[in-house]
């Protein structure tokens, strides 16, 4: 059995290390910070996750889901906040069995480290930067960020897990033919808590993804454990998206405090001290990256963000990078320790998946902002509901496609797009969903759609 060094301790990294170990193999993991389970690294910049069917799937085919839903709190929808304070629920799935889990970045992480080191062969090694790779000779240089001190050490297997700024993937990028991309939205977030009121207890309805959709922004938030909410504004960064609505405008507090109460007047209400809150964490950047190829010479490989960090409006860039993990895990099985075909069928499996859910992921944030308010938007949501119900087999929702379902992303981008033409051909001379012609609706989706394997 070769050694496994895998480079970064993250969500993908934990996980993978105990999908490794279970299989015999010994693998040492290098992470550039600090263990955070014994330092404050820092907070701000999280996004709490949703932690959905594929990101299940991986935990529980190593054991770990029944320790991980105890740090997890189920969402059934959206709920939509309006400008008059008004709400609007939102439902994810067909029914109550379908919901997506709340869970907070730093305790699931804190919470995968735990469950790695109970395996003899995990050894995680903290404060190590990543700091050079000579793939040739097959060896990784760290810098220990304590002592100062720098080390060679050689590899036989090297898998970097180190996220969207991979250092691993830097030094892929030296090497020729190496193609990669990133993108930055002209949006920035910052994050915001509504305590837990005087009893601990939550102000909002618990088991729902709150947004305030506001047209060219939005605020979200999603509940903790301890009573409290992460909100996340995300916001244009400059006035060419608008300038009382940016950043760039929203430069002391008073101007702070009348954009809030403006566009989000029972946000205030219910956390009267965000404005000065609102400048102790900073502004964090979305981004997204594509890159190929993943491997270099059959033996050192991406995954995860390091390989497709996109941004997280589809809640899945967690859910993907730990779906990677089990692709990995089953190209392990079925090659038996050929890491050439390992490496290449995975690389294979994923690269054109985890470019459809970056595409998807960028669309469901204009569906997060601007439409999910929109009467129009709403009329299709209905349509799209009876279509299921009558096609449940055929006319999947693109929602449940990605969420519930573990169908290829690349499937559901497709067909979602296929469906979203149906839908908007049946809504358009349509006010209510009372007006919908089914015998219409039935020579689309025959026309259009095969049943979804």
């Amino acid at each position: 059995m070769k050694k496994i060094t895998i480079v970064g301790a993250g969500l993908a990294g934990s996980l993978l290390a105990v999908y490794l170990s279970k299989k015999g193999f010994e693998v040492g993991i290098y992470e550039r910070r600090p263990d955070m389970r014994k330092h404050n690294i820092g907070g701000g910049k999280s996004i709490n996750l949703a932690l959905s069917t594929r990101g299940i799937h991986a935990l529980k085919e190593v054991g770990l889901y029944d320790e991980i839903k105890k740090i997890a709190i189920p969402m059934f929808g959206r709920m939509i906040h309006t400008k008059d304070g008004d709400l609007n629920f939102q439902r994810y799935g067909k029914d109550d069995s379908e919901y997506i889990n709340a869970v907070s970045r730093s305790e699931l992480n804190k919470s995968l480290m735990d469950l790695a080191e109970k395996n003899s062969n995990i050894k995680i090694h903290f404060s190590e930067r990543c700091c050079g790779i000579d793939f040739e000779k097959n060896e990784v240089s760290f810098l220990n960020d304590d002592s100062g001190s720098e080390k060679k050490m050689k590899y036989e297997i090297l898998i970097a897990t180190d996220g969207a700024t991979s250092a691993v993937r830097m030094e892929m990028m030296k090497r020729p033919r190496f193609n990669f991309s990133q993108l930055y939205e002209n949006y920035g977030y910052k994050e915001l808590i509504i305590p837990a009121d005087a009893n601990g207890k939550f102000r909002m309805e618990v088991n729902t993804l709150h947004i305030w959709p506001r047209g060219s922004f939005m605020l979200i938030a999603l509940p903790n454990l301890d009573g409290s909410f992460t909100c996340t504004l995300f916001l244009g960064y400059d006035k060419s998206l608008g300038r009382e609505n940016s950043f760039e405008f929203l430069d002391n507090e008073d101007r702070v405090r009348k954009f809030f109460e403006t566009n989000f007047p029972d946000f205030v209400n219910l956390h009267p001290d965000f404005s000065s809150e609102f400048f102790q964490n900073p502004v964090g950047s979305l981004m997204t990256v594509k890159c190929y190829p993943w491997i270099v010479n059959d033996n050192a490989a991406l995954l995860g963000d390091a390989s497709h960090a996109i941004v997280p409006f589809f809640g899945q860039g967690m859910n993907a990078a730990f779906e990677d993990c089990v692709y990995l895990n089953s190209c392990i099985d079925k090659y038996n320790g050929d890491w050439a075909k390992i490496f290449n069928e995975y690389q294979n499996l994923r690269k054109v998946n985890s470019d459809a859910i970056a595409d998807l992921a960028q669309e469901n944030f204009i569906e997060m902002r601007d439409l999910v308010a929109d009467k129009r938007f709403l009329l299709k949501k209905k349509i799209e509901t009876e279509l299921y119900k009558k096609y449940p087999d055929t006319f999947v929702p693109k929602y449940t496609m990605v969420t519930f379902m573990r169908i290829p992303y690349s499937v559901a981008l497709r067909r979602g797009r296929i469906q979203e033409n149906i839908l908007n051909n049946l809504s358009s001379d349509i006010s209510d969903v009372s007006g919908l012609d089914f015998n219409f609706a039935d020579k689309l989706i025959k026309e259009n759609l095969d049943k979804l394997m």
